[in-house]
């Protein structure tokens, strides 16, 4: 059987958020079967908690944001993004206040934290969303037009291109293709930082955005190169990390996904409307569990298999 898996034991971080720029403790716990990833806020009077479920996103601008009630919880998409890399299906998330920790703006320091809680095998079959047909949101904005796609295919394939008329980001790669397996997640997704422009810098803090970032946080860049001493990661970053984004953003709908996701210039909001089609439409998919690990998509067999 291919089964479902939570961590062996708890595991906390101090960090600060991105947008809120409030100090942040963050705690992960071990979940049973079945349970899902849950949220808790446990700074509030009566603490309050929220399940994945894309009609539990009350915000995408500049991240994804969880809310039920008056509570929200900003900035989950890098530590779903680690979960979905790494397997986890139930997890127990503690937050002491309205942001998930941004680290150091990529979804590795999540891994680590997973990672060393241990991975933990449950005794209850792993369900996984299947697509029968495809389904695809498209939006526009000044600066043209976005979308996304989610379709079959028999395994966990993500195409991302992405488009910003920028010099620093003009010489990387902007259009990557990424199989999904844990380790190739770890090695080729989980270390791509989020990143920003000086000149929108005043505009986001405005808003009440951005709070927090900073070079150790975030790749910055002024009108014409990138201002971090150290440079790219890799040559593909930028691009990368919208995928890692991505990865969380799907992630949102509860299971892993058995299909092919393609898009151009998405972001939060078109990947939340792309999530709300899918479960509009019951036809587009089916959910499915394979009580023979060798029938599974061999991306999900092998990454299973590092917790064994």
């Amino acid at each position: 059987m291919l089964s479902q898996r939570t961590i062996r034991s708890a595991n906390r971080a101090v960090g600060v958020g991105l947008h809120s720029s409030e100090r942040v403790e963050l705690t992960l716990h071990p979940a049973p079967p079945d349970t899902g990833i849950v949220f808790r806020r446990t700074d509030l009077p009566q603490p309050v908690t929220i399940a994945l479920h894309p009609q539990a996103v009350v915000d995408t601008r500049m991240a994804t944001t969880l809310g039920a009630g008056d509570a929200k919880i900003h900035t989950v998409e890098h530590l779903l993004s680690a979960c979905a890399g790494l397997g986890i299906d139930n997890l127990l998330v503690d937050v002491d206040a309205e942001e998930i920790p941004i680290l150091d703006g990529s979804a590795s320091s999540f891994v680590y934290l997973l990672q060393s809680a241990g991975l933990q095998q449950q005794a209850a079959p792993k369900r996984f969303i299947r697509m029968r047909h495809a389904v695809e949101v498209r939006s526009s904005d000044r600066d043209g037009e976005k979308w996304a796609r989610l379709e079959p295919h028999d395994g966990f394939r993500l195409r991302f291109a992405i488009e910003f008329d920028h010099p620093a980001i003009d010489q990387t790669v902007q259009d990557y293709s990424f199989d999904f397996d844990m380790q190739a997640y770890v090695r080729d997704i989980a270390r791509a930082r989020t990143f920003g422009f000086m000149r929108d810098v005043d505009a986001l803090r405005e808003l009440g955005l951005a709070q927090g970032g900073s070079m150790e946080n975030a790749i910055v860049m002024d009108e014409s190169r990138i201002l971090n001493q150290e440079g790219l990661r890799f040559d593909a970053e930028f691009v990368k990390h919208k995928m890692l984004d991505a990865i969380g953003d799907l992630y949102v709908i509860g299971h892993p996904i058995i299909g092919a996701y393609s898009a151009y210039r998405s972001g939060h909001a078109v990947n939340n409307a792309l999530l709300r089609a899918v479960l509009a439409d019951p036809d587009s998919y089916d959910i499915v569990s394979f009580a023979d690990a060798a029938d599974a998509p061999a991306g999900y067999r092998d990454t299973l298999k590092a917790a064994a």
